[in-house]
């Protein structure tokens, strides 16, 4: 008896052995492996390697946004964060039979820099034939007052949102000068009714000029809704409104949606009602959160000409009569906006506060 039961135990040993090699399928993944590499250099890339027996195509999904990303055959996966913090993101291995294995892993991401003012593009304080006739170095323990005045509020009540929309609330509050840098911070808090707080500095009163080179070193903030600008308004505005006083814009910046690697120089101006025209300069990598970078106008009687670290990306004839406005003193404004119709309004995925930090702003005049 006992050995006829241990011959029926081999026999349906032996069954089950068979009909395990019979469901051994070619057409299912097996094996997966995943390597995950965060970029550390603040841009949110994670790029992802996945390999696996018998697969024919590879899928990466993000936990929160529960949809694909991307897809490959050859399991080199890639995606742009635009959110701080812990993510868990599955990475699928599909066989030819339509059936899948995954792998979860956590990511961190992190948008906080550390770039010091001595990384980036940095111009000299000396130019053959011209000669500095204003500069602010910031090395002062805070906003020099003699240069510089604060514009305060929501614009309301004669330009609620400043015209554009703007979400913001202007404070001194959130400008300081420390380490030889000016820092302008936008921040999500509640005050006078508003539920962000922002600096808008000018040197209307102060300093004003007409034709000449300005270099202005700064490192700019990033950001869904964020749009950091460094511009010039005519002097004129206290007497023939904008946009008749005139305006110039040196650098712009508008946040989210991978916008943070392109500025903008454009003039506004009033030919029979508002006019205007500009160009853009795109990084060919990283964006302009990475380093330090020095935006510059070359204004003449006859051009105005725009740059982003000595390269020329865009000019406009300012001879034509209607551009008046541009043959007259112009004064400087730096602020950070949060909101507007252009960039939209911040959302989960924009983390405050952001900052813009300048390093100098100088002009020069043709000796």
């Amino acid at each position: 008896m006992i050995v006829r039961l241990i011959g029926l135990f081999l026999f349906l040993q032996g069954l089950v052995a068979c009909d395990s090699e019979i469901e051994i399928d070619i057409t299912n993944p097996a094996n997966l492996e995943v390597e995950v590499d965060v970029a550390d250099d603040a841009t949110g890339i994670v790029d992802v390697l996945a390999s696996a027996d018998n697969a024919v195509n590879y899928e990466l999904w993000v936990e929160g946004i529960d949809e694909l990303v991307d897809e490959s055959v050859d399991g080199v996966l890639s995606y742009t964060f635009t959110a701080q913090g812990n993510f868990k993101i599955d990475v699928r291995a599909y066989g030819s039979s339509g059936r899948y294995i995954k792998e979860s892993k956590t990511v961190f991401i992190n948008f906080e820099t550390n770039v010091s003012v001595g990384e980036g593009y940095t111009t000299p304080i000396e130019y053959d034939g011209y000669t500095l006739i204003w500069n602010d170095e910031f090395e002062t323990n805070s906003v020099n007052t003699n240069k510089w005045v604060f514009e305060t509020g929501n614009g309301c009540p004669n330009l609620c949102g400043w015209g554009n929309n703007e979400l913001q609330y202007y404070r001194a509050e959130n400008a300081w000068v420390g380490d030889d840098v000016l820092t302008i911070e936008a921040r999500e808090e509640a005050y006078q009714g508003r539920s962000y707080t922002s600096t808008r500095m000018k040197t209307q009163g102060k300093f004003s000029f007409k034709y000449g080179r300005v270099d202005i070193r700064a490192l700019l903030p990033r950001g869904q809704g964020i749009w950091p600008a460094l511009w010039m308004l005519g002097n004129s505005i206290t007497s023939v409104g904008w946009p008749a006083c005139g305006e110039i814009d040196i650098m712009e910046m508008i946040g989210g949606n991978g916008r943070e690697n392109t500025v903008h120089g454009t003039v506004h101006w009033d030919s029979n009602g508002h006019a205007y025209t500009g160009g853009g300069y795109t990084l060919s990598s990283g964006n302009f959160a990475n380093e330090y970078h020095v935006f510059s106008i070359i204004w003449d009687e006859t051009y105005i000409k725009w740059y982003v670290n000595d390269v020329k990306f865009y000019e406009v004839n300012i001879t034509p009569n209607h551009m008046a406005e541009f043959h007259q003193p112009h004064f400087f404004i730096f602020n950070i906006a949060v909101g507007g119709y252009w960039p939209g309004s911040p959302d989960a995925t924009t983390v405050f506060p952001q900052q813009m930090r300048v390093d100098y702003i100088r002009v020069f005049q043709v000796e």
